[in-house]
């Protein structure tokens, strides 16, 4: 009996081994959606903060491109000043092979910055380019909760 679970195991394990490699250089698409909890001030109409943690997953179009199945946790924190929107979070990615990303992502004017911090495994080193598109929001199912989703698109290089 402990010879078939054992054997199941090594059949079903995602062994990094196996894994195939990306193209040093190419390109990306994807969608991000999250979904997560925030924790606001609200001072007055023309002033708030909030702190927010976040879990999402990214699917990349079509299926099995660059950052395909990569699920994220980020945490955050946004204001409003007289009509002046800032955001900033941080955010870690993690693919199937076990292979991570730590990212920075602020928000001024509407304008999104994406920043490559450090990755672990085939993204140690990576470099990327591109564009966040914002595709939401979407209603909040409950209160102190968001929902959203991302499309992004650029080309990167790996090390």
């Amino acid at each position: 009996m402990h010879r078939y679970v054992l054997a199941l195991l090594i059949v079903a394990s995602p062994f990094s081994a196996f894994a195939v490699e990306p193209p040093k250089e190419g390109s990306y698409d994807f969608n991000s959606c999250w979904s997560g909890v925030n924790n606001t001030i609200t001072f007055s109409k023309t002033h708030t903060a909030s702190s927010f943690e976040m879990t999402g997953t990214t699917r990349s179009n079509p299926p099995g491109g660059m950052f395909d199945k990569s699920t994220f946790r980020c945490v955050g924190i946004n204001a409003l000043f007289d009509g002046k929107v800032t955001a900033s979070n941080v955010c870690e990615t993690i693919d199937e092979d076990g292979d991570k990303r730590l990212l920075s992502f602020s928000t001024v004017d509407g304008k999104i910055t994406r920043n490559n911090v450090a990755g672990t495994g085939k993204y140690e080193g990576i470099v990327t380019a591109g564009t966040v598109e914002n595709l939401g929001p979407f209603p909040t199912v409950k209160d102190g909760t968001f929902q959203n989703c991302n499309h992004q698109t650029g080309t990167y290089k790996l090390k």
